[in-house]
């Protein structure tokens, strides 16, 4: 019972994440940040194998998801200390583009309340000019919806490993279970009755 609940828990976990690193990666899409959309790619694949896993008592892939989760966590440790500014991290470099363009997180220009507005550079009034964006009316820093949607992953991930060790431990003890079926009993598994002969010797007088 306590095998089919810690499953049935792990089932719905591996549906949550799913649902929320789909809509982080759309969001990474829209944003050009390349490293998180490898990140989101790899981390929907093992998701994927750990639910595979754990609803074909895979113990393997429940192995390759559990580990996964601490990486995982590590990423969006990493992650929240980059839009943070902690250390020589800075969240106005190009570190999550790999350096190949000048984009930023999508929620920078539109997130909850932001007002979007474009700038000519000084002295020149054509169209063609615009090279500065001002948003202004944020009702929260994109730097904390990022940290926000990272916190949410985290915490996931977190139950996601608690609960992948306690299905992986009671899926080992089942089959080890079933393994010594029989192990215990006075007589073999195999054993054969040995029915008396029907055919009785006697003696036999000349």
């Amino acid at each position: 019972m306590g095998c089919c609940s810690g499953r049935c828990t792990l089932i719905f976990l591996c549906t949550i994440q799913l649902l929320v690193a789909l809509e982080r990666q759309v969001f990474d899409f829209l944003g050009y940040q390349w490293a998180p959309i490898l990140a989101n790619f790899f981390h929907i694949i093992i998701v994927i194998l750990g639910l595979f896993g754990t609803i074909q008592y895979r113990p393997r892939y429940i192995v390759v998801y559990t580990v996964w989760m601490a990486l995982w966590v590590a990423w969006n440790v990493f992650i929240i200390c980059y839009y943070l500014d902690v250390g020589d991290l800075t969240k106005d470099s190009d570190l999550l583009t790999f350096n190949i363009s000048a984009h930023h997180s999508w929620w920078s220009e539109h997130g909850p309340g932001c007002v979007r507005r474009e700038m000519t550079q000084p002295g020149v009034g054509t169209v063609d000019s615009q090279s500065y964006i001002s948003v202004m009316g944020c009702l929260m820093e994109y730097q904390y919806i990022e940290v926000l949607h990272s916190g949410t992953q985290i915490l996931i991930a977190l139950l996601g490993f608690v609960y992948a060790c306690y299905v992986f431990s009671a899926i080992t003890e089942e089959e080890d279970s079933f393994d010594f079926v029989g192990g215990f009993d006075p007589f073999p598994l195999y054993h054969v009755n040995e029915k008396p002969s029907h055919l009785l010797l006697k003696p036999m007088y000349l």
